[in-house]
C-alpha cells in the first residue's frame, strides 16, 4: 500500500495495484480501476516515487525471503531451514542481472 494525503489533510492508503493512471490538473487525481477517483495532495512525480518504492520493497522482500534472512529467527526458535542443511525457498529466486 502507498500513503497519500487528501486534500483535507486526511492520510489514507491505496493498492498500487488497482491504480489505473495518475493525473495532474492542477491538483493531482489518482484513477483507479474501478472508476473511483481520489484528489491527493502529493504530486504526480510523488505519487509514482512511492509506487516505485513499494514494488521495490516487494521485490527485497521476496529477495530476503529466498535467501532465509527475512526476519530471522530469534535465539532458541525454531531453525529457518530444515535440518537437512538445503534452504527452503519461500518464492520463486530472482536471478541475478549476469543470470539474466
Amino acid at each position: 500500500m502507498i500513503r497519500v494525503t487528501r486534500l483535507n489533510g486526511e492520510h489514507f492508503a491505496l493498492n498500487p495495484d488497482l491504480i489505473e493512471r495518475v493525473e495532474g490538473h492542477p491538483d493531482t487525481v489518482v484513477f483507479l480501476v474501478d472508476g473511483t477517483r481520489y484528489i491527493v495532495r502529493e504530486g504526480v512525480d510523488e505519487v509514482l516515487d512511492e509506487i516505485r518504492e513499494y514494488r521495490a520493497s516487494i521485490l527485497a522482500t521476496a529477495y530476503a525471503m529466498d535467501r532465509g534472512t527475512y526476519r530471522a529467527a530469534s535465539p532458541g526458535s525454531a531453525p529457518a531451514h530444515p535440518a537437512d542443511g538445503a534452504p527452503r525457498a519461500s518464492v520463486v529466486p530472482f536471478p541475478a542481472r549476469e543470470e539474466r
